[in-house]
C-alpha cells in the first residue's frame, strides 16, 4: 500500500502541509499525522487509506512500490509526467509558488 516515509516524501514533493493534504482527502489533520507517525507500512480503515492514496493520486503522485522499477530498488515517489500544481493550489500563480519551471 504505502509507507510513512513514502507518505511524508510525497507532501514534501508536492510542498503540502499535513492541513493541505487533508483537506485534499477529507481525512482530518490528526488522522494524517498518526499515518505519518507510523514505523513502516500505514495501516488504517481502508475507506481512509483509499482516500489518501485518491487524493494522492489527483494530486499527481505516483507511488512506487516494493520491487517496482526503480534505480535504488527501493520504495519512493515520483511526479507524474502530466502532473500540474494547479490542480492542489486552488488557482494563484501554481507555478511560482511550487517553484515549477516550463522546459521547452
Amino acid at each position: 500500500m504505502i509507507t510513512a516515509p513514502q507518505l511524508r516524501a510525497a507532501r514534501a514533493l508536492l510542498g503540502i502541509d499535513q492541513r493541505k493534504l487533508a483537506e485534499l482527502s477529507g481525512l482530518s489533520v490528526p488522522t494524517i499525522q498518526r499515518m505519518e507517525a507510523s514505523e513502516a507500512m500505514i495501516r488504517g480503515n481502508v475507506d481512509s487509506l483509499m482516500k489518501l492514496i485518491g487524493a494522492l493520486d489527483v494530486a499527481g503522485i505516483e507511488l512506487i512500490g516494493e520491487g517496482a522499477t526503480s534505480l535504488a530498488g527501493g520504495r519512493g515517489v515520483r511526479l507524474k509526467a502530466d502532473f500540474n500544481p494547479a490542480r492542489i493550489s486552488g488557482g494563484g500563480n501554481a507555478d511560482a509558488k511550487f517553484g515549477v519551471r516550463s522546459v521547452a
